[in-house]
């Protein structure tokens, strides 16, 4: 290599690792509190009821999309009918959506949204 192609392909290089090491640090930076220790719930707390939300919930989307929310029971509940109603899914037996009602109005509620969601007016 000639000398200015060299020096060009280090500085390509050496910046390549640096935008990816940026890039992996904003990541872990903006996760949702408790998603590093939760990998495998997509930040969902330990509880009653976690296993169900990851289950029902992650099979149409991503479950990071239910913990960003902060719902009182009742807008919950509602969101669930509406899911069931026009986005095709499927009914819950009446002891399984207790159980995810009772999770998410525990730990996804108004009380506990996370802090970069601003409450609605």
């Amino acid at each position: 290599m000639t000398g200015n192609k060299l020096i060009w392909a280090r500085s390509a290089l050496h910046g390549g690792w640096r935008t990816l090491a940026i890039v992996g640090v904003i990541t872990l930076l903006t996760m949702p509190v408790g998603a590093q220790n939760n990998d495998d719930y997509e930040g969902l707390l330990p509880g009653k009821g976690r296993d169900e939300v990851y289950g029902y919930c992650g099979t149409c989307h991503s479950v990071r999309l239910v913990t960003q929310q902060g719902l009182s029971r009742q807008a919950w509940d509602e969101t669930l009918d509406w899911m069931v109603e026009e986005q095709g899914m499927g009914e819950l037996d009446d002891e399984t959506r207790t159980l995810i009602l009772d999770y998410l109005s525990q730990f996804l509620n108004t009380d506990h949204r996370p802090a970069h969601v601003k409450a609605l007016p």
